[in-house]
């Protein structure tokens, strides 16, 4: 049995097909709906239903709680209607010319840059190009039917190559291939771009990115799109790691605090060595924003990381300093419960 969805305040309807979610519904339809996970484990598709009733499916309570649903929430990505519903949901207009592509791809480079995160370069075919939004994501399509999902760590202006940061993980399906057997010019299979988690060009707040760990995949894409863009927005980057080393990267960020006026740089590490003489911020990255924000009411984040810091950062952001739950963008790193290998969701 089929029903119909009304999108608020767009007006724009659509029919979810039995068996289907609102989201998936949604986007085959060809409306841009914000998503990131599609596991229920994020947060980022969450909406509100006016009218109507659903099945909330199954997610994580940390995406969405038990006062949220009782205020008429729900994760679009799990839910399945009841009946015809209304929706209230912020549609993303820059997404709506994207267009999902399965692609051949082949390994390029691969670079170690820390003991557990290789970078990896895939070159598509010659006559093929992927658009995307900076901050998105890939699937990359396993030979047994199961995907793993990578953000893209290069900007939209920059593809010769698409950038994967990927973090080891013991076990993992993939990314045990990604460490021992994968070889450069071996071939991969993708789609994509996937994803609502890029820069609102069309708001004129300050940005404040939460990285944790490989989070500072997309974050890298969106700062990169932004300076080529030369947007004029004031944007900080806080980078949380454990160590000195888990900041693989960090030659970028300083770089880029050098040659933009209008960007910061705060790396936070939780459990520094004792040969990084770290003379830098400690403890937990979330805790470093709310030490220099009294008041959030006015800027966008952007948070990208495991899932604990980023409903961390959710959660106190709003409550504790003010910030508009519209104006809190995220993409947390969830981890496929079969082989414990990482997905960007």
């Amino acid at each position: 049995m089929s029903f119909k969805v009304t999108i608020k305040p767009s007006g724009h309807t659509f029919t979810v097909e039995d068996g289907e979610t609102i989201l998936d519904a949604g986007l085959r339809e060809g409306f841009a709906l914000p998503y990131g996970c599609r596991n229920g484990a994020c947060g980022s598709c969450k909406g509100t239903v006016l009218e109507g009733r659903i099945d909330y499916g199954t997610y994580q309570e940390s995406a969405l709680t038990a006062q949220e649903k009782a205020r008429g929430k729900a994760l679009f990505c799990r839910a399945r209607p009841l009946s015809d519903l209304v929706i209230e949901v912020k549609e993303i207009g820059a997404a709506k010319d994207v267009v999902v592509k399965t692609l051949p791809c082949r390994v390029e480079k691969l670079e170690r840059a820390a003991d557990d995160v290789m970078i990896v370069k895939l070159k598509l075919p010659a006559n093929e190009r992927l658009q995307f939004l900076a901050g998105q994501y890939i699937d990359i399509l396993l030979k047994d039917g199961r995907r793993r999902s990578y953000s893209l760590a290069n900007p939209p202006h920059d593809d010769a190559l698409l950038e994967l940061h990927i973090r080891r993980v013991p076990g993992g399906l993939f990314t045990e291939q990604v460490f021992t057997t994968l070889k450069e010019r071996d071939i991969l299979r993708l789609r994509g771009p996937l994803g609502s988690f890029f820069i609102r060009e069309d708001s004129d707040k300050p940005m404040i990115f939460v990285a944790g760990g490989t989070g500072f995949a997309p974050i890298k894409a969106m700062l990169e799109h932004a300076f080529a863009a030369h947007l004029d927005r004031q944007m900080v980057l806080y980078w949380g790691a454990r160590a000195r080393k888990d900041l693989y990267r960090v030659e970028l960020p300083l770089a880029w605090a050098r040659e933009h006026a209008n960007f910061s740089f705060v790396p936070v590490l939780s459990a520094p060595e004792p040969g990084d003489a770290w003379q830098g911020r400690t403890g937990l990255v979330t805790d470093a924003v709310l030490a220099d924000f009294a008041d959030l009411s006015g800027f966008e984040v952007y948070a990208c990381g495991a899932p604990a810091m980023v409903d961390s950062a959710r959660s106190r952001f709003t409550a504790e300093r003010g910030l508009p739950e519209d104006a809190f963008y995220a993409d947390a790193f969830v981890y496929a419960l079969d082989e414990g290998t990482a997905s960007a969701g």
